[in-house]
């Protein structure tokens, strides 16, 4: 595998008009979000991550609330007692208000627990983003308000471009890339 190669992959994929097209329609929805509200981001494994991630540069840079359900604490007590396919669903439940927009970040969009926590979303009538890679026939790409697919299988790419993406929501809302950092 050549380095210049891999980094064409990218290239091509951010180069896809209709997620630039849709990215915007993200922008806009987020910042439509009433001050009473927050974003929610969900994900598993290094989409979990980069959900952790996320809420801070939402919460602190773009000052958009935003939380995702990441703490070792919840998450084993809600797999324990409701099972991990249904651990975020629940935390939804508990979370979750009306007017709430919620993320999911998933590189195959067929993991069991996202897959019924969307259900739960589309069900409560909150509007819902994905972030998927892999088989764009993917339940979160096809079952979400608003949706980002990646046109890889590669875990590391899908992660990577779904971060980039996310991380370039924040800045947009900000309205610059490079931001003063309070201490």
């Amino acid at each position: 595998m050549k380095f210049l190669n891999y980094i064409k992959e990218y290239k091509n994929l951010l180069e896809d008009s209709d997620n630039s097209k849709k990215i915007q329609k993200i922008i806009k929805k987020i910042t439509s979000l009433k001050k009473k509200n927050k974003l929610i981001l969900v994900g598993n494994g290094g989409s979990a991550a980069i959900a952790s991630h996320m809420i801070v540069d939402f919460t602190k840079q773009a000052k958009i609330k935003a939380i995702n359900f990441n703490e070792v604490g919840l998450i084993t007590a809600f797999a324990n007692d409701y099972g991990y396919e249904n651990y975020i669903k629940k935390a939804l439940e508990f979370y979750a208000k009306s007017g709430d927009i919620i993320i999911f970040i998933s590189v195959s969009g067929n993991s069991k627990n996202l897959v019924n926590a969307l259900k739960y979303s589309k069900k409560n009538k909150f509007f819902n983003i994905a972030f998927t890679g892999s088989n764009e026939k993917n339940f979160l790409n096809k079952n979400s308000n608003l949706s980002i697919h990646i046109k890889s299988y590669a875990y590391n790419i899908v992660e990577c471009m779904n971060l980039i993406f996310l991380t370039y929501i924040v800045d947009a809302i900000i309205g610059k890339k490079v931001y003063k950092v309070d201490k």
